[in-house]
């Protein structure tokens, strides 16, 4: 079919003239339809936000009250100048959306960043079907292959029980928004208490009060009672290695969740245990949802868009690479300097 330019490309990102709105741009605008509420796709500074009603609360406390965020519910279609907009599950963290406009019967969907793997916390992914598909592409190759998600979780628990064993405090470090509330959900807490700390805390705290049934932590306590302390894991970003709480605590072992655990050469420091957890599709993923949408054309954005690109093409679709300035938050790498024991992701 012949394709309009119903969305565009430009300095400030992804460009609807005819609504004049945007979707995640990373410059200042007037209007901007966000997908999810990682700080690479929902800046600060626009004039007006649209996301999901899940999405709504956490942006709105990453960007502060002033800011004014309009929400709506999955599915509900939202017209602007005649363009019909409307947001569908994407499974990448609670409230994350793909955005579907369509205008004379043309259909465009802009999946922000999304997982086919249901994480039992997240809306489960919804293939849409579109004429044009914008894709991330993460971890757009052929090595990236995710195991089954009760497989990494059994993973967790034993390396948690085996600390539990030495009698050390186990350290699950990862992104605030996202990896942590589907490790905090999944995590069997049979086996001990699990907390949470600093900005994951008051993330999961802003999670609950919204009616999502995220399980209950425990408040870290300031000094452990004899006993008490290798029962635990904690799950946290980097900054808790940094931090005066830990120093009083004694040992602890350390593990790092995230896609690119898989990667020997992402994960060099042998003084964090990886755990391959990913929230982003993996290749499988990919094709699974570029396949269902059924799109003849694909713009592939940040990650391994080339080769994503190239394979698709083969495949004999209208495949182009798109240069945004999106991340992969939310899959940083946990580097420990062994020498000061400080830790920060990458």
């Amino acid at each position: 079919m012949m394709h309009s330019e119903l969305l565009v490309f430009n300095d400030r990102g992804i460009y609807c003239p005819r609504a004049d709105v945007y979707i995640d741009p990373w410059k200042r605008v007037r209007k901007a339809l966000v997908t999810h509420g990682h700080s690479d796709h929902a800046r600060y500074g626009h004039a007006s936000y649209l996301c999901t009603d899940l999405a709504k609360p956490v942006i709105q406390f990453r960007l502060g009250k002033r800011m004014k965020i309009e929400s709506v519910s999955y599915c509900e279609p939202v017209i602007i100048n005649g363009v019909r907009f409307s947001f569908h599950p994407a499974g990448h963290i609670i409230g994350s959306a793909q955005i579907r406009v369509e205008y004379k019967g043309e259909v465009w969907v802009a999946s922000g960043d999304y997982k086919i793997q249901d994480d039992g916390i997240s809306t489960a992914f919804e293939p849409v079907r579109c004429d044009t598909f914008i894709t991330e592409s993460t971890f757009g190759l052929p090595v990236y292959h995710w195991k089954s998600q009760s497989e990494v979780f059994e993973e967790i628990h034993e390396w948690w029980r085996g600390n539990q064993s030495l009698g050390i405090l186990s350290i699950i470090c990862c992104y605030s928004l996202g990896k942590s509330q589907r490790l905090v959900h999944n995590l069997d807490q049979s086996i001990g208490p699990v907390y949470d700390y600093g900005s994951i805390k008051k993330t999961n705290d802003v999670i609950r009060a919204q009616g999502v049934g995220l399980k209950s932590t425990y408040v870290l306590p300031e000094q452990f009672p004899a006993g008490e302390k290798q029962k635990g894991l904690v799950v946290a970003t980097s900054a808790i290695l940094n931090s005066e709480w830990l120093k009083k605590q004694g040992p602890f072992a350390v593990a790092s969740a995230s896609g690119w655990m898989m990667s020997r050469s992402r994960n060099r420091n042998r003084a964090v245990k990886g755990f391959v957890l990913s929230d982003h599709a993996d290749w499988v993923g990919l094709n699974q949802a570029v396949q269902h949408c059924g799109a003849e054309r694909v713009y592939v954005t940040h990650g391994f868009s080339e080769p994503f690109s190239r394979w698709l093409k083969e495949k004999g679709l209208d495949a182009r690479v798109l240069e945004t300035e999106y991340g992969d938050l939310g899959e940083a790498e946990l580097s420990v300097d062994s020498s000061t024991g400080k830790a920060e992701h990458r």
